[in-house]
């Protein structure tokens, strides 16, 4: 038992070094083919870096080029270069407008009323409700701060058509003010993402907005769901990068 140890322990500490070797692998995998253009232009670089004036003018002589045809060709190779890399560059994304829904007063919820409602749930205990109490007390919880209808009721209520209610009461009303700000017609959407934190029913939250505004057939949507707070990040870098390669196969085959 004592040799097994230390030879498990060797063990588990090669097979972590083999997963930071690989990590490390398909880093520079990714980053050499995400960049493979500007990789293989290194070597000409390089080679032009050490040409002087006069080895480009005999440069020019043995290909018989002149003057003119020498400042052509110059002109030529630097006008696609320069295409190739503002075409490959990621292109920057701007926010054209936002929206945030906001309930009625009627579905404010004090920090009172809140523990009140938890109490009447009849599912926690005096000690997780005292939990609760510290996490409202130390998250932010104001006191103007809005709750869905269901935690209101007597006693609270929490089910599947609840929580589908909830979610069209806030991603309608959001959507609904930003058609109204931006003016943006249905069908020049091209890409949909839809983040929420916890509920992901099926259909998904995406086809419910697809089927609600008609969006066209060929959108690209994309519902994350389950994944926490945090995935609002997610979402929002996932749409830059969908825009980005959106704009990048337009400029190419466009």
């Amino acid at each position: 038992m004592g040799n097994e140890k230390p030879q498990a322990d060797h063990q588990c500490m090669e097979n972590k070094q083999t997963s930071v070797k690989l990590k490390y692998v398909k880093l520079g995998y990714h980053y050499l083919i995400s960049n493979f253009m500007y990789v293989s232009l290194i070597p000409l670089i390089l080679a032009l870096a050490h040409l002087s004036v006069e080895d480009l003018s005999q440069l020019f002589h043995r290909l018989e080029l002149g003057l003119v045809s020498g400042t052509l060709v110059c002109t030529s190779l630097t006008v696609c270069l320069a295409t190739l890399y503002f075409s490959w560059r990621p292109r920057d994304v701007y926010l054209l407008d936002f929206a945030c829904f906001k309930p009625e007063p009627s579905l404010m919820c004090p920090r009172e009323v809140f523990m009140r409602q938890t109490k009447r749930a009849e599912s926690f205990d005096d000690e997780l409700l005292g939990f609760h109490r510290k996490i409202i007390e130390r998250s932010g919880y104001g006191q103007r701060t809005y709750v869905p209808k269901g935690a209101l009721e007597n006693p609270p209520s929490a089910s599947m058509a609840k929580a589908r209610e909830e979610v069209e009461t806030v991603v309608f009303g959001a959507i609904d003010e930003l058609l109204a700000k931006t003016g943006v017609n249905v069908k020049d959407i091209g890409i949909l993402v839809v983040n929420c934190s916890l509920f992901n029913p099926t259909p998904s939250l995406s086809a419910m907005v697809v089927n609600r505004y008609k969006l066209r057939g060929n959108i690209l949507s994309y519902s994350l769901g389950g994944m926490g707070c945090s995935a609002g990040l997610i979402s929002v870098d996932l749409a830059k990068r969908l825009l980005q390669v959106f704009v990048k196969y337009y400029t190419f085959f466009f």
